[in-house]
């Protein structure tokens, strides 16, 4: 049985020191882990459900073909996963900035981390998801102008609260105008955030994109005992 609480990776990074960390939550038993930046909490496994519905939210209104897919921010692997889930997925790259964590999955520091790690199908990049975007150097270094039916993005806490403030330039008219640009026809961008829908962000992708709606992900909330919710926005180009 493992300890009440394990550090069980921490390193320093350009945007502050990173650990990963388990415990043994008090009030529901489960076995948790987190990554924290710093003295800030990044992300949980004890909330999950809207980073899964992120992937399934906007691979459902994919292309009916083979897809290839780009997941900017590893995390806890759960957006990844849910995207290898859908077997239409053929290719899924996922861009992480911060090399300790793709270590962490590498070394299966996670309970789940080989279903992502040991998959045919998934390729782990390191790599500034906003810096590739912005430079032109795209997702997949021997083709720089591929296009992917798919672009799923977890990274900051919302396009208003970005984790660095280089990010925020994804979130104005040419920013996503890029990102569009790195879709095929009828490609599909979403977008996972900590808060409410943002009416003027929604306006700015259905400027962008053909299509974009925003939903909100509701969940149950063990350390509240009430309910809890995420926003999962989708966007698709023209087909």
């Amino acid at each position: 049985m493992h300890a009440r609480f394990a550090e069980l990776g921490w390193a320093p990074t350009r945007i502050g020191e990173i650990s990963l960390r388990r415990r043994l939550d008090p009030t529901t038993g489960a076995e948790v882990y987190e990554v924290k930046l710093g003295d800030e909490y990044l992300m949980s496994s004890l909330f999950t459900v809207a980073e899964e519905e992120l992937a399934r939210l906007a691979l459902a209104v994919a292309p009916d073909a083979p897809l290839d897919v780009v997941v900017g921010g590893l995390g806890l692997g759960y957006t990844a996963r849910a995207a290898l889930a859908d077997d239409r997925v053929r290719s899924l790259t996922v861009v992480e900035a911060l090399a300790p964590v793709i270590d962490w999955h590498r070394r299966e520091l996670l309970p789940e981390a080989r279903a992502l790690t040991a998959d045919s199908r998934t390729t782990l990049m390191e790599g500034d998801f906003f810096a590739l975007l912005r430079e032109g150097a795209g997702f997949d270094p021997g083709d720089p102008g591929r296009r992917f039916d798919a672009i799923l993005v977890d990274i900051d806490h919302s396009p208003v609260h970005t984790l660095d403030p280089t990010h925020a330039d994804l979130y104005t008219e040419a920013g996503l105008r890029r990102l569009g640009s790195h879709l095929r026809p009828g490609g599909v961008f979403g977008l996972w955030s900590d808060d409410a829908p943002e009416d003027s962000f929604l306006a700015l992708l259905r400027q962008c994109f053909a299509t974009a709606a925003a939903h909100v992900v509701t969940f149950a909330n063990p350390l509240t005992r009430g309910t809890s919710a995420n926003t999962v926005y989708v966007a698709t180009t023209t087909s």
